[in-house]
């Protein structure tokens, strides 16, 4: 069976309408103001904005908006709807393996559409890579992330990031450099290009032990990025274990790891690691660069990560640039 080849969705105008939809996790009603608030900040890009209609404070089905083959139902809406030239998500949650199954891939095929978030919304940028070549916007959700994070850092970084997410989305010349910050670490310093594949580090082991996992080639001389939120450290260590038993560890050329977020045992004064050192000695002699600390995922706002986008990495420069755009 042959890979999918790279599917760019169609860059967006100004004037496009974006949707804001719950793909995952409900709206609780003191959330209201960040919502509102991502409304205006993708406004403010030139975009017509609407909320699907699951996209209700208190609705929800325990931990979710509702339930999966309704998120998926309405999903699928908004991909079969032309109108919609782009979905952000809510926010993230516990949901979207549930409707892995009822995703309409077709829909995606003829008419790819960019969708945007993290968190639980990277396994579906994971799993649509893998079935259909689609690019997949990792990047800030709405309501914790446009609406929340970005409201919380200064005005010059707030207008940087609205730059990146507009160019992103609407040119189709290669975005470059991403913006660096003091806060990258080069781990294992070195060199790699390869397409950017990653998501939340404990969505990749999940999707892989689904039927619709990506195939082991896809992994091939690939830049492999990942965050992880909550939990322990050691379950970080397990995750990393399994993708080296599964030999993706084998096939990556290169590794960015997210700014770590509320996760127990990292540089505890009882000699706990840190998780550089976790991340080194899964490696093991893997001659592999690494970069770390990169603002993607949990911990505050996000540069935008596409997924299956040519990129190179220097970990020892501490640079990371995207070398295609990810619309067409």
């Amino acid at each position: 069976m042959t890979l999918p080849p790279l599917l760019r969705p169609r860059a967006l105008v100004p004037g496009d309408l974006v949707v804001i939809a719950s793909l995952s996790g409900p709206l609780h009603a003191v959330y209201e103001p960040d919502l509102e608030q991502a409304v205006v900040v993708l406004e403010r890009m030139g975009f017509r904005v609407r909320r699907a209609p699951l996209l209700e404070a208190g609705r929800s089905r325990w931990w979710s908006a509702a339930r999966p083959s309704e998120i998926a139902e309405e999903l699928n809406a908004l991909l079969r709807d032309p109108e919609v030239r782009a979905i952000i998500a809510h926010d993230g949650g516990q949901t979207a393996l549930g409707y892995l199954d009822l995703i309409d891939v077709e829909a995606i095929r003829a008419d790819p559409k960019p969708i945007l978030g993290y968190s639980d919304i990277s396994l579906l940028h994971l799993v649509l890579y893998g079935r259909t070549g689609l690019v997949g916007f990792h990047a800030d959700l709405a309501t914790p992330g446009l609406g929340g994070h970005w409201q919380r850092v200064p005005a010059a970084r707030q207008s940087e990031l609205a730059q990146l997410y507009s160019r992103l989305l609407t040119s189709t010349k290669p975005l470059g450099a991403l913006p660096a910050s003091p806060s990258w670490e080069c781990w294992r310093p070195g060199r790699a290009e390869g397409r950017l594949i990653g998501a939340v580090i404990n969505r990749i082991v999940l999707a892989q032990a689904t039927p619709y996992a990506l195939r082991l080639e896809q992994f091939d001389g690939a830049v492999l990025f990942w965050e992880e939120m909550g939990g322990l450290a050691s379950y970080v260590w397990s995750y990393l274990h399994v993708l080296r038993h599964s030999g993706i560890l084998d096939r990556i050329a290169g590794m960015v790891v997210g700014v770590p977020h509320a996760i127990d045992g990292l540089d505890s004064p009882d000699g706990s690691p840190s998780l550089a050192e976790i991340v080194l000695d899964v490696l093991g002699d893997r001659d592999i660069p690494v970069l770390g600390n990169v603002e993607i995922g949990h911990a505050g706002p996000n540069l935008p990560m596409p997924v299956g986008i040519h990129v190179a990495l220097d970990a020892g420069e501490r640079t990371l640039s995207l070398l295609e755009p990810a619309v067409r």
